[in-house]
């Protein structure tokens, strides 16, 4: 999602500082979950490889590409990043790979100085199953060329204890009700705060605030600050608040629901009115990749597979852009991971977008400064 000389601020990771939503993938790979350990190389040791990828810690595993295993008889060469920033930063600095898997707001500034290649869609034979509601997304499409594929999805929303909270309403609201003071919490994260505070009031575009909206909001995150019992860094902690009734309704992320859920805590993680706080990540293809073309388009066709789909579902938690990849997993387990109405999900849900730099900076002051008391 880029443009010649305009900056894009990411900052902070799209769900959250310290461990973001990609630290479950890391805890399942340190849990030995079938996670592949591969060499630091220097970008030199690349030269004569095929295919070189840029992912995310625990996106490397074999069960994700197949398909693309069956054909060469191989992996790819994955190196690992630790954030949209650190991935951003590293290839700008000449770091050089074939295919990088960003979230999909992070995509702008690539696409935008000039450093992707449209992908053409006609060369890959699960697109056609590939849900229109994720390919359609701000950015991804311009000008007649998609930049991005898309691949895994999800959500965060308000989770609460059925036993010690009535909601009056299915809505963000519940994080400012009265009557649970000293047991809501919210996240550091900007965008998990900022962004959910503005759908409560009814803001039209919540990435675009005007000054006047961005003040109303910043009241309206004080309102809850005195609410609220903490701003939680990491989602054990919230889990653990949760679990012990420290805490009855919070933000959190899909992956703490299904937690809580496998620990037999009575939760529900609410469909609020205003709709959820949704997030993309897919496959972006670099201009001056060294690999080989054909080969980048045989690997993201294995993650759009539907048995690719399947195995990030059941053992990630995650949704997948793949239609058909639901019809292989139980209602049991999608009711499970929150998303057994994922339709209804993908047309409510405000999905996480690119900001100016100069925009993205008065967020997080803003932000910065309600929880710093100010």
């Amino acid at each position: 999602m880029e443009k010649p000389t305009m900056e894009w601020a990411l900052g902070e990771s799209a769900l959250g500082r310290g461990m973001n939503r990609r630290g479950a993938l890391r805890l399942l790979g340190a849990s030995g979950l079938a996670l592949v350990t591969l060499p630091i190389l220097s970008n030199g040791a690349f030269a004569a490889e095929d295919l070189l990828v840029y992912d995310w810690s625990g996106y490397e595993i074999p069960e994700l590409h197949e398909a693309y295993i069956k054909k060469y008889g191989k992996s790819p060469t994955i190196t690992i990043f630790g954030d949209d920033e650190e991935a951003y930063l590293k290839i700008k600095s000449g770091f050089k790979t074939d295919l990088v898997h960003p979230t999909s707001y992070a995509i702008g500034r690539y696409r935008d100085q000039g450093m992707l290649k449209p992908i053409d869609t006609t060369r890959l034979s699960n697109w056609p199953d590939v849900m229109p509601k994720l390919t359609s997304r701000p950015g991804m499409n311009t000008d007649g060329h998609q930049w991005i594929v898309p691949c895994g999805w999800g959500y965060n929303s308000v989770i609460y204890r059925t036993d010690l909270c009535q909601p009056k309403e299915d809505s963000w609201l519940l994080l400012w009700d009265e009557r649970y003071k000293g047991k809501v919490s919210m996240a550091v994260e900007m965008d998990g705060s900022v962004i959910p505070a503005a759908m409560s009031l009814g803001i039209k575009d919540p990435f675009n605030m005007t000054d006047a909206e961005l003040a109303q909001v910043k009241d309206h995150l004080r309102k809850e600050r005195e609410l609220n019992r903490f701003y939680w860094t990491d989602p054990a902690e919230i889990e653990q608040a949760l679990a012990s009734g420290e805490v009855v309704a919070a933000y959190v992320w899909g992956a703490s629901y299904s937690t809580l859920k496998k620990q037999g805590v009575p939760v529900t993680y609410m469909t609020p009115k205003e709709g959820v706080l949704g997030w993309i990540d897919g496959f972006i293809m670099m201009k001056d990749g060294p690999g080989k073309e054909q080969n980048a388009y045989d690997y993201i066709d294995a993650w759009l597979s539907p048995e690719t789909g399947k195995y990030m579902l059941e053992q990630y938690g995650y949704a997948h852009s793949n239609a058909k990849a639901f019809d292989l997993v139980s209602p049991e387990r999608l009711k499970e991971i929150g998303i057994a109405s994922k339709d209804d999900i993908l047309s409510q849900g405000v999905f996480l977008q690119e900001q100016k730099a100069e925009t993205r900076e008065k967020y997080v002051k803003m932000y910065e400064d309600v929880k710093a008391g100010q």
